[in-house]
C-alpha cells in the first residue's frame, strides 16, 4: 500500500512539472480570512474583487486565492453570513507575483437587514491580522509565520526556532525552552510527532527543513487538551507548506569557512565517494555468514574459520591526512499550482532537496579528571541530505495533503588520545566512529467542513522510521608503564567494550492516526467545542555486537613466541591486524557477550482521547479547559536475559486537565493564567539493560528496567502587551512541579563509571521569563530608527531536585538542582533594514546558565556546563530585482570554550579544584550563501 501511494505521488508530482508555465502578464491575490475575536478560520467566506465577477470560496483552512488578476489596485470584498462585511483597497497586485492578504472579519453587532461594510487600507487589513494571530492564541505560546521568515536570512528550520521566544538551539537538534533541556520537550511536524534522530537522548534534527518551505512555527509553553501530554518545557510545532501560491523554482548554494578547521590537516580512516552523499559503500558492515554470538563465545569455531571471519572484518588501519574542506550546503526547491477554472479546485505540490557537507576539527579536547588525565583530537566528517514531497489538493471547501520528509545524516569520526591515568600507565587509544542517521516521516491528513454552521472535522495517519546505524566502530588501545621509557604496546590479550568493534543497527518504526472534530456551540457569547481521539504505535529493535581479535591460545601459550608476541604488541596501528598476522593464526575471533544482552526489542502504544471547550465568556474573558486522557503501554525485552526484572512492561493511564484564562485588560493588553497537567514518559533507551560504552565520555551508559513516568504541574501567569502588530511586550511567571523526575547520574559504586537513570523523588521549578520586541521609532520617529527592531527575552528560574534514597549507593548529596534546568537563558538581538528592506541586518546573543548535565552519584560530583556567550551575525541583500538573495553569516564569533566540569565545592562554577570532564572550542563559522528563485 505504501509503495502504491509513493507511485502515485509521483506520477502526480511529475505531471505537474510538465505542466506549462502561468502567465507572467497577471498576478494573484492570497491569504486567509479569520475571526477578528479568536482568530478561527471562516470557512465558506466570499472573497471578490470589487465591481467584477472575480471571487473565491475560503477553504476548510479559510484560506483564498483569487487568480488571473491584471497589474494594478483593487478593493476587495469579504462576506460571510454573521459578520460585518468587509472592504480592503489598495490592494496591489504585481505581474508575476502574489499578494498576501490575510483579513479579519467581525460578528455583527445586530440582526438588521441593512448591510454594514467595514472599510480598511491594505496595509491596515494586513497589520490588524498579524495582530488578532498574536493577541487571540488560546495557551501561552510564541511563533513565526512564513512572512517573518520570508524577511529573516534563516536557511532552515533550526535557525528559525533561534528566534523564537525563550528557544535556544544546541548543535541544530537540543532545544531548550525556559531553561529546560531537551528532555523535557516535544517536536511535531505536520501534526504528527517528529522522532528522535539520537540513540541514547531525545533530540530531533530541525535542521532538515528548508525554513522556505516552512508555512508557520509555534512553541507552546502550556498545554491544551488537544495537543499531546508529554512535555513541560515547551511543544514545538512545525508546519510546512502544502499548497504554493504561485509556481516557482528555487535552489541555493552556499560556502563556509571554520576558523578551527578549514585548510588544516584532516585526519580520518578510508574514505569513499559514497560517504559525500551520505552512504556507506557497504564494506563496513558485518557480511553476511559471519560467525554468530553462540559460535564465537563457545569457541566452536576452528582456527581457520576464524581467520577467515577476522579476514572478512573491516581492517583498514590506515589514519589518511587529507585538507579539510570549507563547508558546502546546496538546496533545490520546485513548486507548482493547478487552479481549476470551472471548478475552483486546487492541485499543488512542493518537491525539495538539501544537501551539506562539513568537516570539523576538534583539537586539544582536555579531559583531566580523576584518573585521567588525557588530550583528544577529533575530526569529524559529516553529510546531510534532505527530501521533502509535499501534495495538497483542494476541492470545495475541503482539503487533503500528503507530506513526505526524509534526512539522511552521516557522521564519520576520527579520535586520536593520549595521556595517562593513575594506574600509572601511559595511553594512546584510537577510535574509528561511523554513525549512519535517517528519518523518513509522510503524513496523509484531511479537513472537511461538517455541515453549514461552521463545524470541522480533521483527520491524520501517519508513518514515521527511524534509523541509527554503527556499522564498525573500531577501537584499538596501547598502553606503557609512566616514565618507564618502554615502547607502547597494544592490548591484545582480553577483549571489552572498550577494545573491540562494534556492530549496532537500531530501527523504529512508528504508525500514528487521529480525528478531531470542532463546532461552533451557543454557550455564552461565543463558543467552540472540540474533541478528538488519536492513537500511537512504535516498535524499535536494536542489534548491537562486540567483536574483534585477541591473540589465539595456541600462538600465545607457545613459550617459542614470547619475542614475536612482545613485537607484534609493538606494531604500528596500520600493521597491527595485518593480513600475514591473520592468515597465520596468530589472532583468534572473540566478543563480548552478557546477560541480560545489550540487544533487545521495544514497543509502545499511546492512546488518546479529549474533550475540549473554548468559552468566550464575555466580550473580554476568554476560558479554555478540559481534559486529555493518555493510555500508555511500553515493552523492552532484552534478546536475551534471567532476571525477569530486565523484561520492562508498563502500563499507565493518565486524566490530563488544563485551563487557560484570557482577559483582555484593553485591546493591546492581555492577562493570562493557566494551569495543565502534563508528563514525560521514560524512553526505550532510558529502560533498556543494553550496555554501551562512551569512549568520550569515559563511561558506559545503560538504562534502568525500574523508572516510571514524570508527572508535571505546571502553573502560569503572563501580562503581555502588544504596542503594534509584530510587536511585544511580555512578563511571565511560571512554576512547574515534578514527580518522579528522570534524570542520569553517575552509578559509580563500584569500579567501572555507569551513567544510568533514576526517578528524583520530587523536583520543583519556579521562574520569570520576560519577552520585548520593540521597533526603536519611539525614540524618534525617523525612518532608520523605524526599520530597526531590537528584540530580549530572559528567563531566570530556580530548581531544587531531591535525590531518592534507592539509588543503590550512597549519593554525596540530599538535593541538588533539576538535570538540564538553566538558572537563566539570554537571547537578545537587533535587526535593521535598509533600502526598503533588500538589505537585512541582524545580529543575536545568547547565553545559557551553569546546567547540571549529571548528578554526582557516591565519588564523581554532580557535572555542570559553564555558561558561554554567544554572538552571531547575519547579512541579506536581496539583488536581480529581488529573485535573488545573497547572505554572510558569522556563527559563534566570540568562539568560547565548551566546558564541562565536576563541581568539586558544589558552588554551580568551575574554578581552582574543580576537574575537567572535557573542555574544548568548535570554532568560528562564516559562510557566503546566494539564493535565486524563478
Amino acid at each position: 500500500m505504501k509503495k502504491i501511494i509513493y507511485a502515485i505521488s509521483t506520477l502526480m508530482l511529475v505531471a505537474l512539472l510538465f505542466n506549462g508555465a502561468y502567465a507572467q502578464t497577471t498576478g494573484k491575490i492570497a491569504g486567509k480570512v479569520i475571526d477578528a475575536k479568536t482568530s478561527e478560520t471562516l470557512i465558506g467566506a466570499t472573497v471578490n474583487i470589487e465591481g467584477t465577477t472575480t471571487g473565491a470560496a475560503t477553504d476548510v483552512d479559510g484560506k483564498y486565492t483569487l487568480s488571473g488578476l491584471k497589474p494594478g489596485k483593487y478593493t476587495v470584498l469579504v462576506r460571510y453570513i454573521g459578520y460585518q462585511t468587509k472592504s480592503v483597497s489598495d490592494v496591489e497586485v504585481k505581474a508575476g507575483e502574489v499578494t498576501a492578504l490575510n483579513i479579519t472579519a467581525s460578528a455583527s453587532e445586530s440582526t438588521a437587514l441593512k448591510e454594514v461594510v467595514v472599510r480598511a487600507t491594505y496595509r491596515q487589513a494586513s497589520v490588524a491580522s498579524l495582530y488578532a494571530v498574536q493577541k487571540n492564541s488560546v495557551s501561552i505560546s510564541d511563533g513565526i509565520s512564513s512572512e517573518v521568515i520570508k524577511r529573516s536570512p534563516d536557511r532552515n528550520t533550526a535557525d528559525v526556532l533561534k528566534r523564537v521566544s525563550g528557544a535556544t538551539v544546541q548543535d541544530n537538534k537540543f532545544v531548550v525552552i525556559r531553561g529546560l533541556s531537551d528532555r523535557y520537550n516535544t517536536a511535531l511536524l505536520d501534526g504528527g510527532p517528529l522522532p528522535s534522530t539520537e540513540n541514547n537522548r531525545k533530540a530531533f534534527s530541525f535542521d532538515i527543513v528548508p525554513s522556505n518551505l516552512v508555512e508557520n512555527l509555534t512553541i507552546t509553553k502550556t498545554a491544551t487538551p488537544d495537543n499531546p501530554g508529554d512535555f513541560a518545557g515547551g511543544l514545538i510545532h512545525i508546519q510546512t507548506k502544502d499548497l504554493p501560491d504561485q509556481n516557482f523554482i528555487s535552489f541555493g548554494i552556499a560556502g563556509g569557512y571554520n576558523t578551527a578547521s578549514t585548510g588544516k590537516d584532516f585526519i580520518s580512516g578510508p574514505r569513499n565517494t559514497s560517504d559525500y552523499f551520505g552512504f556507506d559503500n557497504g564494506k563496513r558492515q558485518l557480511p553476511n555468514g559471519f560467525a554468530t554470538t553462540d559460535q564465537v563465545t563457545t569457541n566452536a569455531l576452528t582456527q581457520q574459520q576464524s581467520n577467515a571471519n577476522l579476514r572478512a572484518m573491516p581492517n583498514d588501519w590506515n589514519r589518511y591526512v587529507n585538507t579539510a574542506l570549507p563547508t558546502q550546503n546546496y538546496q533545490f526547491s520546485i513548486g507548482r499550482v493547478h487552479d481549476a477554472k470551472e471548478s475552483g479546485n486546487r492541485f499543488g505540490a512542493i518537491f525539495a532537496l538539501t544537501y551539506r557537507n562539513q568537516q570539523n576539527i576538534y583539537s586539544d579536547i582536555q579531559r583531566d579528571f580523576y584518573q585521567y588525565k588525557y588530550n583528544d583530537d577529533a575530526y569529524k566528517f559529516s553529510t546531510n541530505v534532505g527530501a521533502l514531497l509535499n501534495l495538497g489538493y483542494t476541492f470545495g471547501k475541503n482539503k487533503i495533503t500528503f507530506k513526505n520528509v526524509y534526512n539522511r545524516i552521516y557522521d564519520d569520526q576520527y579520535l586520536g588520545r593520549e595521556g595517562h591515568n593513575n594506574s600509572d600507565l601511559d595511553v594512546k587509544y584510537y577510535a574509528f566512529d561511523l554513525q549512519q542517521k535517517a528519518l523518513l516521516k509522510s503524513t496523509l491528513e484531511g479537513n472537511h467542513p461538517i455541515g453549514e454552521k461552521g463545524a470541522k472535522l480533521n483527520w491524520e495517519l501517519s508513518y514515521g522510521n527511524v534509523l541509527n546505524d554503527q556499522p564498525g566502530q573500531r577501537k584499538a588501545l596501547y598502553t606503557r608503564q609512566t616514565n618507564s621509557g618502554e615502547p607502547f604496546r597494544a592490548q591484545l590479550t582480553s577483549l571489552t567494550k572498550e577494545n573491540s568493534t562494534l556492530f549496532g543497527k537500531l530501527n523504529e518504526d512508528s504508525y500514528s492516526g487521529g480525528v478531531n472534530y470542532s463546532m461552533p456551540v451557543k454557550l455564552f457569547t461565543q463558543s467552540t467545542f472540540k474533541a478528538g481521539v488519536s492513537s500511537l504505535y512504535r516498535t524499535r529493535r536494536y542489534d548491537v555486537r562486540f567483536v574483534g581479535p585477541l591473540f589465539a591460545d595456541a600462538f600465545a601459550n607457545d613459550p617459542n613466541n614470547f619475542d614475536e608476541l612482545n613485537q607484534i604488541m609493538q606494531r604500528p596501528l596500520n600493521t597491527l591486524f595485518a593480513p600475514d598476522l591473520i592468515n597465520r593464526g596468530v589472532y583468534k575471533l572473540a566478543e563480548v557477550a552478557l546477560t541480560p544482552s545489550d540487544s533487545y526489542t521495544a514497543n509502545s502504544t499511546t492512546n488518546a482521547g479529549y474533550l475540549m471547550l473554548d468559552n468566550k465568556l464575555t466580550e473580554k474573558l476568554r476560558f479554555v479547559w478540559g481534559a486529555r486522557v493518555e493510555q500508555f503501554t511500553t515493552n523492552v525485552t532484552p534478546i536475551s536475559y534471567q532476571n525477569p526484572g530486565d523484561n520492562v512492561h508498563q502500563q499507565y493511564t493518565d486524566i490530563l486537565p488544563s485551563a487557560n484564562l484570557t482577559y483582555a485588560l484593553t485591546e493591546k493588553i492581555n492577562l493570562r493564567a493557566s494551569y495543565s497537567r502534563t508528563l514525560a514518559r521514560p524512553e526505550f533507551r532510558e529502560l533498556a539493560t543494553s550496555q554501551y560504552y562512551d569512549y568520550e565520555l569515559l563511561a558506559f551508559q545503560q538504562g534502568n528496567p525500574n523508572l516510571k513516568r514524570t508527572n508535571i504541574d505546571n502553573f502560569d501567569v503572563r501580562f503581555e502587551l502588544f504596542p503594534s502588530a509584530g510587536q511585544i511586550f511580555s512578563v511571565s511567571g511560571f512554576y512547574k512541579k515534578f514527580k518522579n523526575a528522570i534524570e542520569a547520574f553517575n552509578s559509580d559504586g563500584t569500579s567501572t563509571r555507569i551513567i544510568q537513570y533514576f526517578n528524583s523523588a520530587r523536583a520543583n521549578v519556579y521562574g520569570v521569563e520576560l519577552e520585548a520586541r520593540k521597533s526603536l521609532d519611539f525614540i524618534k520617529p525617523t525612518d532608520f530608527l523605524k526599520n530597526t527592531t531590537v528584540y530580549a527575552n530572559v528567563s531566570v528560574a530556580k530548581s531544587v531536585a531531591d535525590n531518592p534514597v534507592n539509588a543503590g549507593i550512597n549519593l554525596q548529596y540530599k538535593d541538588r538542582p533539576l538535570l538540564g534546568q538553566a538558572p537563566y537563558v539570554i537571547n537578545a538581538g537587533v535587526q535593521h533594514s535598509f533600502l526598503n528592506n533588500k538589505l537585512i541586518f541582524n545580529a543575536l546573543y545568547n547565553r545559557v546558565g551553569p546546567r547540571l548535565s549529571l548528578a554526582a552519584g557516591a565519588l564523581y560530583k554532580n557535572v555542570f556546563d559553564v555558561p558561554r556567550d554567544v554572538i552571531d551575525a547575519q547579512l541579506g541583500l536581496k539583488v536581480l530585482k529581488g529573485k535573488g538573495e545573497i547572505k554572510i553569516n558569522a556563527g559563534d564569533i566570540l568562539n568560547q570554550r565548551f566546558t564541562f566540569f565536576f563541581d568539586d565545592n558544589n558552588n554551580k562554577r568551575f574554578d581552582k579544584g574543580d576537574y575537567t570532564q572535557s573542555s574544548y572550542r568548535v570554532g568560528s563559522t562564516y559562510t557566503a550563501s546566494f539564493t535565486y528563485t524563478l
